[in-house]
């Protein structure tokens, strides 16, 4: 079966709109069902106090990085390989996924060995204070496991190329529900409090890293093979991946800076009290753009084929659905969000340590609930471009978006305009929704010349 068209390759190289939900769909269930493990983390680790809660939030950042370069090789990869499958060379596909889980190993070891021995002063240089030492314990743990991050993402990433979203939905899913499972008793049960949270993350991804691993090298029924005999570097190669990996890693890596950033400004205007809010209100941020996260790892396999085949139309097609599609969604998680930010809110200050932090987090909640329909526009437009090879481009137009106009907007509200948290959340909200209209624009107009030049 690895050597003819899979189900998963006959739905990218058909109607872009229905590769787009098919693809989709499952990618929105497993992210749903991991963002809720988030969550859930977060309440469990919020029983512990909200120092506890601002040292996993202290770490935040960092995981960010680590998925950052996973993520961003693994759409390198990806994108890559969906080319390859619309212009009808398997080969060539296997190639790149040889590659693309080389570039990972040589990165994962050099993201995790400073990273490690130096977690120590990194924290303190950030300011944790009394929650230093707890976001030491918590980050050594997940540094030491980073190659299962690493991995998790980019087999993921290969499956998600050739249409194969199924698989990657079920480990997903699987490590999350082991999450939900392992948490309660690693943090309370076993009494190893932040440190459990941890150990509960790393050893559920890797069993999803597991069964990934079984279905890519043993079962081996995907479009995609592995001859590693036949394995040799080429620099042509690495330049196709890294055309679009590298900047798609720099462009996940600015989010993660653009979280360090916010956490500072966060910190100096709010204190641990502030990092809290910030942290555990993003998580709720994260569950309700989840649609558009799943539609936008659609968008890069639907836009890589469609550009590899040169139906340029087609991939126009699917640009606009997709938009569509996620702006409906999050104008209808707007409300909700908004309407049920209390009840929501409970969830992460049932505790009496917690429970100063009610009123602050309904009202970020409430603020960052008005940008959810921008998101659509830009991470949607973004995705097009890595599909499309087209790397630096949404590598720009997520600079600008995250390290230029939400940091500036965040610090002059909250800090030189002396508006506080509220300034800061305000400044997050008007940065956000500007890059992603520019984001929409350029896109738009790139399919368009496209379009022109090919059909006149």
């Amino acid at each position: 079966m690895g050597k003819g068209r899979t189900e998963g390759v006959k739905t990218l190289l058909g109607d872009p709109r229905k590769a787009i939900w098919k693809l989709a769909l499952p990618m929105m269930i497993a992210m749903s069902i991991q963002t809720l493990y988030n969550l859930v983390d977060a309440i469990w680790v919020s029983g512990l106090g909200p120092e506890a809660l601002a040292a996993v939030g202290f770490f935040f950042p960092f995981f960010f990085m680590a998925m950052a370069l996973a993520i961003g090789i693994g759409i390198g990869g990806g994108a890559a390989i969906s080319r390859r499958i619309g212009s009808k060379d398997k080969k060539g596909a296997d190639q790149v996924a040889m590659h693309t889980l080389a570039i990972m190993v040589l990165i994962a070891i050099t993201f995790t060995i400073p990273m490690f021995l130096m977690a120590d002063m990194i924290f303190e240089a950030m300011g944790a204070g009394d929650a230093k030492e707890m976001a030491t314990s918590y980050g050594r743990i997940l540094f030491a496991g980073s190659i299962v991050i690493f991995f998790s993402n980019i087999a993921n990433a290969i499956m998600r190329a050739e249409g194969d979203a199924k698989r990657a939905m079920y480990a997903m899913i699987v490590g999350s529900v082991m999450n939900l499972v392992l948490d309660p008793i690693f943090i309370y049960g076993f009494d190893l409090g932040v440190t459990g949270a941890a150990w509960a993350t790393l050893l559920s991804m890797a069993i999803s890293s597991l069964m990934l691993f079984y279905w890519l090298f043993f079962k081996k029924d995907t479009f995609i093979s592995f001859p590693f005999r036949k394995f040799r570097p080429n620099m042509s190669v690495i330049k196709d991946i890294m055309r679009v990996g590298l900047p798609a890693s720099l462009q996940q890596m600015s989010m993660s800076i653009n979280m360090f950033i916010l956490i500072l400004i966060v910190g100096f205007v709010g204190g641990i009290h502030g990092v809290a809010v910030f942290t555990a209100g993003w998580r709720v941020i994260t569950l309700a753009i989840l649609p558009v996260m799943g539609i936008s790892t659609a968008m890069v396999s639907v836009a890589g084929a469609t550009y590899g085949a040169e139906a340029y139309r087609k991939l126009r097609s699917a640009h606009r659905y997709a938009v569509k599609m996620g702006l409906i969604i999050e104008l209808t998680m707007a409300v909700l969000t908004f309407a049920f930010a209390p009840w929501i809110v409970r969830m992460f200050t049932w505790s009496e340590g917690s429970a100063v932090l009610y009123d602050d987090l309904v009202i970020f909640v409430r603020i960052m609930c008005i940008f959810y329909p921008f998101v659509a526009f830009g991470m949607l437009s973004s995705s097009a471009f890595q599909g499309m090879g087209k790397g630096f481009r949404s590598l720009v137009v997520t600079l600008l978006r995250t390290l230029i106009l939400t940091a500036i907007c965040s610090y002059v509200l909250g800090v030189v305009l002396d508006l506080g948290l509220v300034g800061i959340w305000f400044g997050i909200f008007l940065g956000n929704s500007i890059g992603s209209i520019v984001a929409f624009t350029w896109a738009k107009l790139t399919i368009r010349k496209l379009i022109k030049e090919k059909y006149g």
